[in-house]
């Protein structure tokens, strides 16, 4: 009895050395498959903006499974879960939760058949067209590593279920619900997004802007309605509304710094009922990107200035301009990336990790950085090199973020994934 007590501590032993050995790559790869089937489970079931309660739920289960402190509620669906190890920092991993209303058209066998009513009460499909689902995965596979290697780190790991980031409102919701005054303040924060155009087993790095800031403006143009046979008694809102658009051009060709990026897009006009109706109004919808606060200002006064020239020029009442959705721009900060980044290259291989360009997308993980704490996110390769090669040949682009037909190669994303974001814990929360 005595010497098989002994075989089993020692038996114990050996598996304790070895499991403190073991790096996150091998790790990964050894636990892809029980990976995979919870990435299909949470693709198969997505839940629109703040609609979020199964995937939270899902979430909160896994990580209560491992023995994380647990909230849930925060921000209204938003879930909290404190890994504890001893003193060390507090490192918060942030996963998005929420999907699209986008009717799935990959053919996927476990592709979304799911069906919801939006905010305004409109039945739509519903999607993880942007990789969410893959964010919560790699989550979760980065938690069950953590808690299974608490001899490789110190410190408390600050695991964020974060709703409604489609929507730019999920980050500030749980922010004001006590994010970090109910829970501890992180000393940094990391996340990870898909890039529908970078190969698998890559991840993109960029100091500093690497998305932009996003406002959404409605502009009602007012004029003065009548028959369309008798211009000179109206004041055609729709006329305005051209002048209007070509002249926002020139907010970004001619009064923005060539070397400070802008865009202005009139993504949606509607005006008039009938052919030979000339209206009493016509609204515009406009997303406006920038990075600098300072050219935020000046398009979005700018874009004010434009309106009411545009009727006074036609004499016709002021317009009514409203601002909505602001997303702020996300700033990597750059000591963060630059001690992280070579973990990065040593875990992942020097080719692998790669310099990016900033992107005119959005996202509010920048809401942490403004509220005092550093930030990282990092672009993860989500397509294999061979359906990129093979969109190349035939002279096509990948379907983009957001498309129907969008989806990872999720095998390789996960193991990618889970072993930068596991390797960014380690290298910030030692053992000393």
């Amino acid at each position: 009895m005595r010497l098989f007590l002994l075989l089993i501590v020692s038996l114990f032993a050996f598996m304790s050395s070895v499991m403190a050995q073991e790096k996150p790559a091998d790790w990964s790869k050894g636990k892809i498959e029980e990976l995979l089937a919870l990435y299909q489970d949470f693709h198969s079931h997505p839940e629109l903006s703040f609609q979020e309660e199964r995937t939270a739920a899902k979430l909160a289960e896994e990580l209560k499974g491992l023995g994380v402190e647990v909230t849930t509620g925060v921000g209204r669906r938003g879930v909290v879960g404190l890994l504890k190890n001893g003193n060390g920092p507090v490192v918060m991993l942030r996963t998005d939760l929420d999907a699209l209303p986008v009717v799935e058209a990959t053919g996927l066998p476990f592709a979304s058949k799911v069906k919801a009513k939006d905010p305004k009460g409109n039945d739509v499909g519903v999607m993880h067209a942007c990789g969410h689902d893959i964010h919560i995965t790699t989550q979760i596979g980065v938690a069950r590593y953590l808690a299974s290697h608490k001899d490789q780190w110190r410190g408390t790991v600050m695991f964020v279920g974060q709703p409604a980031e489609e929507v730019g409102g999920g980050a500030e919701t749980m922010l004001k619900d006590g994010l970090f005054t109910r829970f501890p303040k992180p000393k940094y924060a990391l996340a990870l997004h898909v890039s529908s155009d970078m190969p698998t087993g890559k991840i993109g790095f960029k100091a500093g802007y690497i998305l932009a800031n996003v406002d959404s403006v409605d502009i009602i143009i007012k004029g003065k309605g009548g028959h369309g046979a008798f211009p000179h008694t109206t004041i055609d809102p729709i006329v305005q509304a051209a002048h209007l658009i070509v002249d926002l051009q020139s907010l970004v060709s001619r009064e923005n710094n060539p070397f400070e990026p802008a865009v202005i897009t009139v993504g949606s006009i509607h005006g008039g009922t009938k052919h030979n109706i000339i209206g009493d109004s016509c609204r515009l919808q406009l997303t406006v990107r920038s990075y600098s606060p300072e050219t935020r200002e000046r398009l979005i006064d700018g874009i004010k200035r434009k309106a009411k020239a545009a009727a006074i020029s036609a004499g016709a009442p002021e317009p009514t301009i409203e601002l909505s959705d602001w997303t702020p721009a996300t700033k990597n900060d750059a000591d963060l990336v630059e001690r992280v980044v070579p973990t990065f290259r040593r875990v992942l291989g020097e080719e692998n990790v790669i310099p990016v360009e900033p992107s005119m997308g959005g996202e509010d993980f920048s809401q942490y950085g403004l509220a005092g704490v550093p930030i990282f996110m990092w672009r993860l390769g989500a397509v294999s090199p061979d359906r990129l090669a093979g969109w190349k040949k035939e002279g096509k682009t990948p379907p983009s973020l957001h498309s129907p037909f969008f989806y990872p190669d999720a095998r390789e994303a996960l193991i990618t994934g889970v072993t930068s974001m596991s390797a960014a814990v380690l290298d910030l929360m030692p053992v000393k």
